[in-house]
């Protein structure tokens, strides 16, 4: 008689509470499953990633003294669905109990907790034992408000966790955000660090996943792959990331650059989202860093929001939202995504740069995808629901908890403000700002009317005025309108052709 209990493949932590002894009636289920590759199409990288981390920790369990039954993506036994193999398991181990960690994403959620229900035998939900926060934090913390901020959240998880804080209720340094001194374009200097993650030949498991019929796209780069297999790898990288990048994360995590892909930005998202790191650890080496002299605290301060205050703060948007999140679109955009969002290929070379590394790479930072992707897909009036099954897949990091609210509220405002105070979203001059991806671009950046004219200008100013009704009343964008009110109708009018011609051609931009 025993009890299974099943790992989903972004629950790979060897230290939540299951594996604190050894049980031998208890048998721990791993799955290489069809619904999981196919409910969106996945970047090739992403798929190896998890399933190359799902044998290495299903191989550590083994060596621990656990029980374990994997079972891989071309197992003859295999019904790619997790409750069609865990059917057959119960009854082939004979189980008295079946147990899995909460998921984090609200299909599995539901799926998981309707089937335990339904079993003949006790059927329970055990914490994963990795977020700061509940799911219904957040909700329970802003209460009915109409409009939640993310500020106020992560002050009281700085304060609650007594992280970066001197005393009295009073943060260290005396400000909550350093945000402003975070936003430099990277002049190159000092030098964006060597790439310190290890090397994997992944090229059989690629076969193998290939020969199973599983569909994917973007570069899979198989047999020299650097995403962390384990958790000690991903604490390797953690630790040099504290020494070669954090130093300058702040003063250029919002750069644009196509001399590199990285820059100072951690890539620790993936090991975070798959839990073979937890949030406390990586950000109690931020910490100790500032506080050893080696990190400025806008760095220690700008690294830590994005996991203390931006990462709990989204999981509770996403669950305070569900079911009804992926579908919401405030602005009733329709058009489908162009064509080279899957290859890279148009004209715009910021487009060019930030599409083409994240098809290369399964990466690109935030601002990448929020100021030069998302930006254009809003302005453009990209469908909402398109734009979020493509950052799903994309991604080597999306989970949809965190994804869905990042694309449909931050990034594309679907939402009409749940998550964001204001469409994010610029011209090119907020480009050029920020790097040098404007520099040798086909387009013109400060044209707003031309055939050579930087399509975000156009798109820009005509987003604004087809949503005035909308938009005007909302104070942070008083000054947007008081522009727009000043432009005369000709060139108005200009402005609106020119985007209108965009729309109409937008496979040849």
């Amino acid at each position: 008689m025993t009890t299974l209990r099943l790992i989903l493949g972004d629950q790979l932590n060897p230290e939540h509470s299951w594996f604190s002894a050894h049980d031998d009636n208890a048998v721990y289920v791993l799955m290489e499953v069809r619904q999981e590759t196919d409910y969106v199409r996945h970047h090739a990288q992403k798929i190896i990633a998890i399933f190359a981390a799902m044998r290495d920790f299903a191989r550590q369990l083994r060596l621990s003294g656990h029980r374990v039954h994997y079972l891989g993506i071309d197992d003859p036994a295999n019904r790619q669905s997790l409750t069609a193999n865990l059917d057959v398991l119960l009854v082939q181990y004979s189980s008295c109990a079946f147990e899995y960690q909460a998921p984090d994403e609200w299909r599995l959620d539901q799926q998981l907790a309707e089937y335990a229900s339904q079993l003949a035998i006790p059927g329970r939900m055990v914490d994963s034992e990795h977020f700061y926060s509940r799911r219904d934090e957040a909700a329970e913390l802003f209460g009915e408000r109409k409009q939640w901020l993310m500020e106020h959240f992560y002050r009281q998880m700085r304060m609650r966790h007594g992280v970066l804080m001197a005393g009295n209720g009073k943060p260290l340094g005396g400000q909550w955000n350093f945000d402003h001194e975070n936003r430099k374009p990277w002049p190159g200097l000092p030098r964006e660090p060597a790439d310190w993650r290890s090397e994997h030949d992944h090229s059989a498991l690629w076969e193998n996943i290939r020969q199973s019929g599983v569909s994917s796209f973007g570069e899979p780069s198989a047999a020299c792959f650097r995403w962390p297999l384990n958790r000690a790898e991903a604490l390797q990288q953690l630790d040099d990331f504290i020494a070669e990048a954090l130093p300058s994360f702040g003063d250029f995590q919002d750069a644009l650059t196509y001399r590199a892909w990285r820059l100072f930005h951690s890539l620790l998202s993936f090991a975070l989202n798959t839990k073979m790191l937890n949030p406390r650890e990586v950000v109690g080496r931020a910490v100790d860093a500032h506080a050893a002299g080696h990190v400025p605290l806008a760095a220690a301060e700008g690294f830590i929001r994005q996991i203390l205050g931006w990462r709990e703060y989204v999981r509770g948007v996403y669950w305070a939202n569900m079911p009804g999140y992926p579908a919401q679109n405030f602005f009733a955009h329709l058009r489908p995504l162009p064509s080279w969002f899957w290859t890279g290929e148009t004209k715009m070379r910021c487009l060019a740069h930030a599409l083409g590394q994240s098809l290369e790479h399964a990466y690109a930072h935030h601002i990448q995808r929020l100021m030069v992707i998302g930006n254009f897909a809003l302005l453009a009036g990209l469908n909402p629901v398109e734009v979020h099954g493509w950052y799903l897949g994309v991604y080597i990091d999306a989970f949809e908890w965190v994804e869905l609210p990042n694309t449909v509220g931050m990034s594309q405002f679907a939402d009409g403000g749940k998550l964001a105070t204001k469409p994010y979203v610029s011209s090119a001059a907020y480009i050029d700002r920020m790097g040098d991806y404007c520099k040798g671009c086909d387009y013109d950046k400060k044209a707003r009317v031309g055939s050579l004219a930087c399509p975000f200008n156009a798109l820009y100013w005509d987003f604004f005025a087809r949503n005035s009704q909308r938009l005007a009343t909302n104070p942070r964008l008083a000054m947007v309108y008081r522009q727009l009110a000043r432009m005369s109708p000709g060139d108005l009018q200009a402005v609106q052709a020119r985007a209108d011609q965009i729309g109409r051609s937008i496979e040849p931009l």
